[in-house]
């Protein structure tokens, strides 16, 4: 077990803990959050993560085949050298097991965990403007008392379960890939139906079908998949990254997605037919999400992105064997890019199994969950031993929405948020103030390699607290107008890319019945949005109200700027 909180309470349960800030979460965000306000700040700080270790969505996310999708050397921290230097990565994208090592290494080293409360769920937080404090309870009765919240809670970290009917009636066992049994699954022998074929189910799906009888893979939703080319790091690969640490970190930071490569200057017809293929079929075996950057206009143009689409669907009928299997999977709603582009180990090539099926349920629909396994609209039932959900995520949302958030006058976020969620750069919400977002709705995160966005959202909050406290000013909270413009300011981003041909995304919200179709993570890339925070704060926090102490005269309010795309860097990145 972990050391520190999670074992001790120097407290009884009806006590309340005073501290500066409190972390909810420990993932990557929240570790990072932790050492910058304990250690260079001096606050007295505490997280409190759910789970019984670090991790985050990755200490959730155990599921057959979890692997990361950016690039191992770029999956990492780049605020300290010394780590830098200390740790190696051993594949191209690592699986789940070394993702927590490496976490559990960060924690360690750092000593993050003496101020770590484990197995800890937050219930509620509600903002006293008297006190100019917030109170946090928890499921197991603790009680704080602090300063500044700081939610890093995760963009995928609230399984998303559908209401099947019948459900509770299976005899066999259910698992969601978001609530992944600890001690694993024996798939031997098993007749298993998986249900999702998004990013996960793409993953989960040839590791499943190499242990079970029989494997039927319930496909709604047709995906494109590039093939990730995994492959185990080279000494003399790692001995680059060690020696290139500075390089790499100024590549991440400055392209619009926070990967470690450059997106080609080129356009799809700036190319005759035949050097276009031949690019295709390199960025092809280089593999990864460096296909998407094979040509700069793929995710702005539809005419573009059709014959990086094609591409794909050609790829995909030339390593499925029988025709029917490749027609359904090339059967693809929306242009290439424009869902969350999975990676893969083997996806396509599972469907030459004989003991996997794929079953069409968009022309006919699951009808509900029976005692013997899924029977479809027009009564075809499939007997299973075991239904894997790999359904996703609530995202960006849910995770906050799942805890009683009440700011000033006891206003609930659920009900700001009732039409979609309103941020103002991701990071706060009118009305709760010093509460801070790490990657919240409204900024790149998802669409971003996470740990470049986490960074920066970290180090902005850090800073920001900082400023507070050596100017004497107790709260800082944005306002409707600035959450107003920045919600037109995402949308216009959204909209100057080809997001919009795939409205039923979990990036639109469209995968959770009944939630508001808004287009929630910012596409105007992440050098653009580091370029904005960067001036928001150099103009004495634009678009927040500033309060100072008592006696002491408030700063100036200086209204939210112009965020049109020609104002900062250009061109948007997906």
């Amino acid at each position: 077990m972990p050391e520190g909180p999670t074992n001790q309470s120097s407290t009884s349960k009806s006590a309340v803990t005073e501290l500066d800030a409190l972390v909810i979460g420990a993932g990557f965000s929240g570790l990072y959050q932790l050492l910058c306000l304990r250690d260079r700040l001096g606050m007295n700080v505490r997280v409190v993560e759910a789970g019984d270790g670090v991790g985050g969505t990755w200490y959730w996310n155990r599921y057959p085949g979890a692997r990361c999708d950016s690039e191992s050397h770029s999956y990492s921290y780049y605020f300290s050298k010394e780590l830098l230097e200390e740790w190696e990565w051993s594949e191209r994208y690592p699986q789940h097991p070394e993702i927590v090592r490496y976490l559990n290494y960060v924690a360690d080293k750092f000593d993050l965990k003496r101020d770590i409360q484990f197995e800890t769920r937050v219930t509620a937080a509600r903002y006293d403007a008297e006190a100019n404090k917030w109170n946090i309870e928890t499921e197991g009765g603790d009680r704080f008392r602090v300063t500044y919240l700081v939610t890093a809670v995760g963009c995928l970290s609230s399984t998303n379960t559908p209401k099947f009917p019948g459900l509770e009636s299976f005899k066999g066992k259910v698992y969601h890939t978001g609530q992944w049994p600890h001690d694993g699954v024996d798939f031997t022998g098993k007749r298993v139906g998986q249900i999702g074929t998004g990013s996960t189910g793409i993953q989960a799906a040839p590791v499943i079908a190499a242990q079970a009888k029989e494997h039927k893979i319930f496909q709604r939703t047709a995906n494109y998949s590039v093939p990730a080319n995994n492959h185990p790091l080279s000494d003399e690969f790692k001995k680059y990254v060690k020696e290139n640490h500075e390089e790499i970190r100024e590549i991440i930071q400055s392209t619009p997605n926070g990967h470690p490569f450059r997106i080609s200057d080129r356009n799809v017809f700036d190319v005759d037919d035949a050097e276009r293929a031949k690019i295709y079929e390199e960025f092809w075996d280089v593999g990864g999400l460096r296909f998407r950057a094979s040509f700069q206009d793929i995710v702005f143009d539809k005419k573009a992105n059709d014959t990086a689409a094609e591409f794909i669907k050609n790829k995909i009928r030339s390593i499925v064997k029988d025709p029917k299997t490749a027609a359904l999977l090339t059967d693809i709603d929306h242009p290439y890019s424009t869902k969350r582009p999975p990676i893969d180990t083997g996806y396509f090539e599972t469907f030459n199994r004989d003991n996997v099926e794929l079953v069409d349920v968009k022309t006919n629909p699951i009808k509900e969950i029976t005692p013997n396994g899924v029977m479809l609209e027009n009564g075809e039932e499939y007997e299973l031993d075991i239904i894997v959900l790999a359904t996703g995520f609530d995202a960006m949302t849910g995770p906050l929405l799942n805890i009683d958030i009440q700011g000033r006058d006891g206003l609930p976020l659920r009900e700001v948020w009732d039409g979609g969620p309103k941020t103002y750069l991701g990071l706060q919400v009118a009305g709760f103030p010093n509460m801070f977002t790490i990657t919240g709705p409204g900024s790149p995160s998802v669409l971003c390699n996470m740990p470049v966005a986490i960074e920066q959202h970290v180090e902005w909050v850090t800073d920001c607290i900082s400023d507070l406290r050596e100017q004497g000013i107790a709260t800082i909270e944005t306002t409707e107008d600035s959450m107003e413009k920045w919600r037109v300011h995402v949308n216009e981003a959204a909209h100057a890319t080809l997001m919009p041909f795939a409205r039923g995304t979990w990036y639109w919200g469209a995968n959770v019945p009944g939630k508001p179709r808004v287009f929630m993570p910012y596409a105007g890339g992440m050098t653009r949005y580091r370029l904005i925070c960067k001036n928001v704060r150099e103009n004495g926090y634009e678009g927040f109200k500033l309060s100072g102490v008592a006696d002491a005269p408030p700063p100036a309010f200086i209204p939210a700027g112009d965020f049109t795309l020609a104002a900062t860097v250009p061109g948007p990145g997906v």
